[in-house]
C-alpha cells in the first residue's frame, strides 16, 4: 500500500475512534517525555508516514513523525476497521536518528 494510501486509512480510522494500547500509554506518561492525547491527535493529522510495515504480525501499522510545540514526536500506529490503536509514541532521539527525525542513524 502506497504512504498516501495508509495516512488516508488511518486518518479515517482516527476519525471513528482512537485506541490507546497499554504500551502507547506508559510511553506517552514516563516523565521525560509527557506526551499527551492532544500531541498524538495533531501527529496524525498533520505528521508525515516516514516507515510502513505493512507486513507488521499486529497488521499493518506505519511510524508517523510531527512537530508539536517544537518537539518531534514519533507514532506507530495500525489502523483497523473501527478505530485507530495506538501502539507506541516517544521522543526520537539524536542518537537514533539523523536531524530530520525521518531517518535511522547507520548503527
Amino acid at each position: 500500500m502506497a504512504i498516501k494510501n495508509i495516512l488516508d486509512l488511518i486518518k479515517k480510522s482516527a476519525a471513528k475512534r482512537i485506541l490507546f494500547l497499554p504500551h502507547a500509554v506508559r510511553q506517552m506518561s514516563k516523565p521525560d517525555r509527557m506526551i499527551s492525547t492532544k500531541d498524538i491527535r495533531h501527529v496524525i493529522e498533520n505528521g508525515e508516514v516516514i516507515e510502513d510495515y505493512p507486513e507488521d504480525i499486529r497488521g499493518q501499522s506505519c511510524l508517523i513523525l510531527g512537530i508539536r510545540t517544537d518537539r518531534p514526536i514519533h507514532v506507530v500506529c495500525s489502523p483497523k476497521g473501527e478505530y485507530l490503536a495506538i501502539i507506541t509514541a516517544y521522543l526520537p532521539s539524536k542518537e537514533d536518528w539523523n536531524d530530520d527525525f525521518k531517518t535511522r542513524r547507520n548503527s
